[in-house]
């Protein structure tokens, strides 16, 4: 069973996806998101399947929460430096947003 401690380990921030492309070499359908998490983190790239609820399009400018401290992944041809969380419904995967607007970089607490 995680623990409180294990928790507070994960670093999640907000940030603002700012380019999105479909991922041809990746093996289940995904995007390929660029994600600005403020001054401090920067903008990380992320491989996200997520095409069952999102056109690529809308997705630009949305606000979404991602870990931003774990390890970088190779994915095919692609490292995905964060993992943009999201629930896995009927529909397929939901992101999980803020309610409302706030500061790229904000961290989740």
């Amino acid at each position: 069973m995680a623990t409180f401690d294990d928790f507070t380990k994960l670093d999640i921030r907000v940030g603002e996806i700012m380019r999105a492309e479909v991922f041809q070499k990746a093996k289940k359908p995904a995007y390929k998101l660029w994600v600005d998490f403020g001054e401090e983190i920067g903008t990380k790239k992320s491989s996200a399947q997520i095409t069952d609820c999102y056109e690529k399009e809308e997705l630009i400018g949305k606000q979404v929460l991602g870990v931003v401290n774990f390890p970088p992944r190779q994915i095919a041809d692609f490292i995905s430096e964060v993992l943009i969380l999201g629930v896995y419904a009927q529909q397929g995967v939901v992101l999980i947003q803020p309610e409302q607007a706030v500061r790229k970089g904000d961290r989740l607490g």
